[in-house]
């Protein structure tokens, strides 16, 4: 087991206390937006050892998933992330034409698509999938603007998921004017004024609008569905689904990748024919991720196709022998709160306060958890620890 030092990525949108807060480290004044723990490439986590300060992929090699803090402020980019082949295919393409790593317009980062999950620490807004239909249109309908009775008449004649693209595509293609969003803006403002709100459509636009103002993304966010977290809930962010992060703290999930296409709220490089070619339509709709059981106190959220999965465990001294989380592969241990020993196979622990983040790997075999607080396990599930946990659900 190996204590990690986790990059952070100070990216305008993130907050400035949270994250120190929950590290136990002084604000620097600055928005500290993500904590990366894992090997990507753009942030390795490091171990710190006898022969001095290493990658933790020279001791594990490179893991395929990856888990973030996250904490936001102010929303982030309506994006998507692409699927596999889109992914391979465009970080070959990109690779050949010498487009450097970190140059504002490279979209792919790596050649992994980026399926994720977020698990929320506080409460979490988000923006995930596109509304049906009809409830589009009954959003769009009473907001006598022009640029939205085109957008109602192009839905209308083709509706449904492809349709619903048609619209988004156009917006980013041919977007309206800053003013003309401020128009639609002051629309929504007077929807709310009257108590008049479809699930907090109008809500979304004016709570966006005064961070990217003029922005498409706020018209764009008119047709996706408004999801809130509580603490201890979780959601599932295929490949291919359009979302955009509003405000709160949560982990992130993932497979190990950093590919991100944007089509607003942002003042990074924009893809619209990318981020189109990419909205996936069995990813149009939100998915909360409903927790199994795993021994007395541990919920474990596995969704979509095996990549990765979050073992949530509450510990106390009830549990006098300690709490066992699942698998004995390589894994990444954060404390989100209290003071948590962890004790690998061996008979070697590690003291985890809150903030605290350490790595697992084969040779530990299966830990459990004594101490008061709560830890939190990002792994890749194997099919035998599947059928073990379904076996006991």
């Amino acid at each position: 087991m190996h204590l990690l030092e986790c990059p952070s990525q100070d990216y305008a949108w993130g907050t400035a206390h949270e994250i120190p807060a929950f590290l136990g480290r002084p604000s620097l004044g600055r928005p500290m937006a993500e904590v990366w723990m894992g090997t990507h490439r753009l942030g390795p986590a490091m171990v710190q050892t006898a022969a001095g300060r290493r990658p933790l992929s020279e001791l594990a090699g490179e893991l395929p998933f990856m888990m973030k803090i996250l904490s936001a402020a102010r929303p982030l980019s309506i994006q998507v992330h692409p699927n596999a082949e889109l992914a391979r295919k465009g970080f070959e393409s990109e690779e050949v034409a010498g487009i450097p790593l970190d140059a504002a317009h490279r979209l792919y980062k790596d050649p992994n698509p980026k399926p994720e999950m977020v698990y929320a620490l506080t409460a979490f807004d988000t923006l995930v999938g596109f509304r049906p239909t009809a409830e589009i249109l009954r959003i769009l309908a009473p907001l006598a603007h022009p640029v939205i009775e085109a957008m109602v008449a192009q839905l209308a004649a083709n509706p449904g998921f492809h349709g619903i693209v048609r619209v988004l595509e156009r917006l980013l293609l041919e977007p309206p004017s800053p003013q003309e969003v401020h128009e639609i803006v002051a629309l929504c403002h007077a929807r709310l004024g009257l108590g008049l709100d479809i699930k907090r459509a109008y809500a979304s636009a004016t709570e966006i609008a005064p961070h990217y103002p003029g922005d498409v993304g706020v018209i764009v966010s008119l047709l996706l569905n408004r999801l809130t977290l509580q603490p201890g809930e979780a959601a599932y962010l295929g490949a291919g689904i359009i979302h955009a992060h509003l405000s709160g703290m949560c982990l992130e999930v993932m497979v190990n990748s950093d590919n991100v296409l944007r089509a607003g709220l942002t003042s990074k490089h924009l893809d619209p024919s990318g981020v189109v070619a990419s909205i996936d339509a069995e990813m149009s709709r939100l998915a909360r991720v409903s927790p199994d059981l795993f021994g007395f106190g541990t919920d474990v959220f596995a969704p979509g196709e095996g990549d990765f999965a979050l073992a949530v465990c509450q510990t106390s001294p009830a549990d006098p022998d300690g709490a066992p989380l699942p698998e004995s592969g390589p894994r990444l241990l954060v404390c989100t709160g209290g003071e948590v020993e962890v004790h690998n196979e061996a008979g070697e622990s590690v003291l985890l306060r809150r903030g605290d983040v350490l790595f697992a790997g084969p040779s530990d075999g299966a830990v459990r958890l004594t101490g008061t607080g709560e830890v939190a396990q990002a792994y890749q599930p194997t099919a035998e620890g599947r059928r073990l946990l379904h076996d006991l659900v």
